[in-house]
């Protein structure tokens, strides 16, 4: 195969007019040749870190859409999967994903549980770490999320991080807001990338440090306009990611939405350029070419190098989207689950109190940090109830894993004003989370998520929309355009509930998130990220 156009070429900063040949799968050579082609020529781009099953699909579904956008491939953290099976999660996103051409780069998750504070479906330990990160199909350690016990030297800990080291893997760090000493003592631990920075000045002490920063613009946490403007100085060492990515926004557009959004601002393409297709490609050393001699052809052609519309997208020399379709075959696959709890009844759900005043979730928007605020509580009968004229609603999340009784708090701006939203898409153990007006919309929406054994619904008396989940709880067996569209007419639904959030299942399904500071809820309780210990619902 024979193509040309204007070749981009990122690591020498450069454009010529050129003819790339293919053969059996490799680029054989690159030539200046002058011709009428006005497209660019450019490498794949590479979303440096993202959870596949947040986008609610198995990898080879994902695949489907992400090549429309140039996506060639990944580093996915199968972290989510392996809180609700364990090594069995991480071996089926592999082999899934291993049926389509995009190049998935999965890593060995280090913390499953995140904490002990939740109740999770499996538990990985640094032996079954060893065994993980041995593997070819492992190309890192992934995120190191338990920043304290790196800091206070857990034994566990440390040893998932030696067998990286051990076999020269890289390990990616998650430490939010983490500075001064204690981000020294976690980069030293072997620590090289964080994509959890929501700060300028965060970011740049940790470029400082030597630790390499990931700009994360995902469905709920968006860091972009934060970061943005480290580029100039510090791109070699700078990548961008979704981290979490919902499916109706994946259908808009992925990695190349950043590079126009960069370009847009007056930054020098090849430095976005080399954000975007290069840096993650030899930080994690991926099996992917970077448009030279010899390497795989792994590459795509765009309109301009303005607004990145991908016309093609090629990997190992195969075509496999062009102008908007997507050839990326479907293949069968299974739907592995384990929802072992059953229905709930309203009155697992009410909370007898005298208090007057509680903690409350303040959830922001855009961020996946929240913070404690202490609101007077609404006191029906004896109990504590929603307030929806404050906007103080009442939330719980619901073992999935076992029958016990749901753990109740409250939170501020989701904004119902009737209604309730559940979800089993709930970082990091993806139990059952759930807020509402009432205590009879809340179990209303739990127990239809239980009935689907995994998904996300919104409900408002007899008025229902769901999605189901049967693939952990947390994927659908759907193709992304169907879940997309499915998803869109929950997410309008939350929103005619009262939800003011851009992104209101997003945003929930990291209310349970422990490891984000500042207050969070478990299956077990009220979670105080600071403290990094549960905390009173009522304020002493």
């Amino acid at each position: 195969m024979q193509l040309q156009g204007q070749i981009v070429d990122i690591q020498n900063k450069r454009i010529y007019s050129g003819e790339i040949t293919v053969e059996n799968g490799k680029i054989v050579s690159i030539s200046e040749k002058q011709h009428d082609n006005k497209n660019y020529i450019l490498p794949g781009f590479i979303d440096a870190h993202i959870h596949i099953e947040s986008s609610m699909l198995v990898p080879s579904e994902f695949a489907k859409i992400a090549v429309l956008h140039g996506t060639v491939g990944t580093i996915s953290d199968p972290h989510e999967i392996a809180n609700v099976l364990g090594k069995d999660g991480v071996h089926y996103m592999i082999e899934n994903g291993k049926k389509v051409p995009l190049k998935f780069h999965f890593g060995a998750p280090s913390c499953v549980p995140a904490t002990f504070f939740e109740t999770a479906g499996a538990v990985i330990d640094s032996e079954q770490i060893k065994e993980l990160i041995a593997m070819d199909d492992i190309y890192y350690l992934s995120e190191m999320m338990n920043y304290p016990g790196v800091l206070f030297d857990d034994e566990e800990v440390l040893k998932k991080i030696a067998w990286a080291k051990h076999y020269n893997k890289p390990v990616d760090g998650h430490a939010p807001g983490l500075r001064g000493e204690p981000i020294k003592k976690y980069i030293a631990a072997g620590i090289s990338t964080d994509h959890e920075c929501f700060t300028y000045d965060e970011a740049a002490e940790k470029l400082s440090l030597g630790m390499k920063v990931i700009i994360r613009e995902g469905s709920a946490a968006k860091n972009f306009e934060a970061l943005i403007d480290l580029l100039p100085e510090h791109y070699e060492n700078m990548m961008f990611c979704s981290d979490d990515k919902h499916p109706d926004d994946l259908i808009v557009g992925h990695i190349n939405l950043l590079c126009a959004r960069a370009v847009a601002k007056g930054f020098d393409v090849f430095k976005v350029l080399q954000m975007a297709c290069v840096n993650p490609v030899k930080h994690y050393n991926m099996n992917i070419g970077l448009l030279q001699q010899n390497d795989t052809a792994d590459f795509i052609v765009v309109e301009d190098l303005k607004n990145f519309n991908v016309l093609q997208t090629y990997i190992n020399g195969e075509r496999v989207a062009e102008n908007g379709q997507s050839f990326v075959k479907h293949v069968n696959f299974e739907t592995p689950n384990n929802f072992k709890t059953s229905k709930k009844e309203v009155s697992d759900f009410a909370i007898p109190s005298t208090a007057t005043k509680i903690r409350v979730i303040e959830a922001l928007e855009g961020q996946l940090i929240t913070n404690e605020i202490h609101c007077q509580p609404k006191i029906n009968n004896g109990n504590l109830v929603s307030d929806t004229e404050n906007d103080v609603l009442k939330m719980a999340v619901v073992n999935r894993y076992a029958d016990t009784k749901p753990a109740v708090a409250f939170i501020k701006n989701f904004g119902l004003k009737k209604g309730a939203i559940a979800s089993s898409v709930a970082h990091d153990c993806h139990n059952i989370v759930v807020v509402g007006t009432s205590d009879e919309e809340i179990c209303n929406a739990v127990n239809r998520i239980i009935e689907n054994t995994g998904g996300i619904c919104a409900v408002n008396g007899n008025e229902q929309k769901a999605l189901a989940l049967p693939v952990a709880g947390i994927m659908s067996d759907k193709n992304g355009w169907e879940t997309g569209k499915l998803y869109q007419e929950i997410d309008a639904m939350a929103k005619e509930l009262g939800s003011t959030l851009k992104a209101p299942f997003m945003t929930l399904s990291f209310m349970a998130l422990l490891v984000i500071p500042d207050l969070k809820l478990s299956d077990k309780g009220l979670f105080s990220g600071k403290s990094f210990a549960f905390t009173d619902l009522e304020v002493n």
